[in-house]
């Protein structure tokens, strides 16, 4: 078997606090192949930024990271400089943030920003990267791109500012994203719309990706494999069809529980985590 693109084994991040350190992401492990999509899925709260956050070193005071490895293309990510992990990001691994709107820079036309993600890692000349940015962006379906790489961000509507920041995340072609719940506050038209575009560019450019999301929906249409993470561990992994159909841990099985069904809309049938038996669940059981 080839080995993993990216490996992230026993991972954990603690934010210190006045009294005792809160454990963010506790011990968790996971690997991707090229080409492949995992699907990271939980509540909100559960450590899946976070977890991406760390990947990529970015984290800030007072979170920390206090153990683990992230191993990318046989490289401890964790144990480089700070200097080689600038070439890292948006390079290697990029990352598509959750809102755009307050991710991308308001005094920058969006042509500058694609631009910029080109020439900082020396992907040719100012014109060229220019050049290129028209290409991103036509590439990620925005009509008359040549016109539209002039726009400042609040010149574009939500689901084209979000097309802005996958333009920027595939600018250095890198082999691995991290899409960062990439359709929220947007609406299902446009939800579907972006994650059709996701899609046809992880298959196009050969992508893999960290897909981070609490709806199964959207796991279910994307990802190969998912991970299943609550209160910062990893609680059930496997292929998507066999979660789907046989989740055998408890927490999965109440996640799926609350997603509405076609036929029965009555709020008496939806489930939340606060419905499981304290007496019997406990959070660190892995269930495989």
């Amino acid at each position: 078997m080839p080995a993993p693109l990216l490996q992230v084994e026993h991972l954990t991040v603690h934010f210190d606090t006045r009294t005792t350190p809160v454990v963010a992401v506790d011990d968790v492990s996971f690997q991707i192949g090229e080409g492949e999509t995992l699907g990271l899925v939980g509540e909100s709260g559960s450590g899946k930024s976070v977890t991406a956050f760390a990947i990529l070193r970015l984290l800030q005071p007072p979170g920390r990271i206090t153990g683990g490895r992230v191993i990318f293309q046989g490289h401890d990510l964790l144990a480089l400089s700070e200097r080689d992990m600038r070439e890292v990001r948006g390079a290697g691994i990029s990352l598509i943030f959750q809102e755009p709107m307050t991710a991308l820079n308001p005094v920058m036309t969006v042509g500058d920003q694609i631009a910029e993600a080109l020439t900082v890692h020396g992907r040719g000349s100012r014109a060229e990267a220019r050049a290129r940015a028209i290409e991103l962006l036509d590439a990620v379906r925005i009509a008359d791109a040549a016109r539209r790489v002039r726009d400042y961000p609040h010149q574009l509507s939500g689901g084209m500012r979000q097309r802005v920041m996958i333009a920027i995340a595939l600018a250095c072609r890198p082999p691995l994203v991290i899409a960062d719940e990439p359709t929220t506050a947007l609406d299902v038209t446009i939800q579907a719309q972006v994650l059709d575009l996701l899609r046809d560019l992880k298959a196009r450019f050969n992508l893999a990706l960290l897909l981070i999301t609490h709806d199964f929906g959207v796991i279910a249409e994307m990802a190969d494999r998912v991970a299943v993470m609550y209160k910062g561990r990893l609680v059930e992994e496997g292929p998507v069809r066999d979660i789907l159909r046989r989740p055998r841990h408890e927490y999965t099985q109440t996640l799926l529980a609350a997603v509405p069904g076609m036929a029965d809309l009555r709020a008496s049938d939806l489930r939340t985590s606060n419905d499981l038996r304290p007496a019997t669940y406990d959070p660190r059981r892995d269930s495989q």
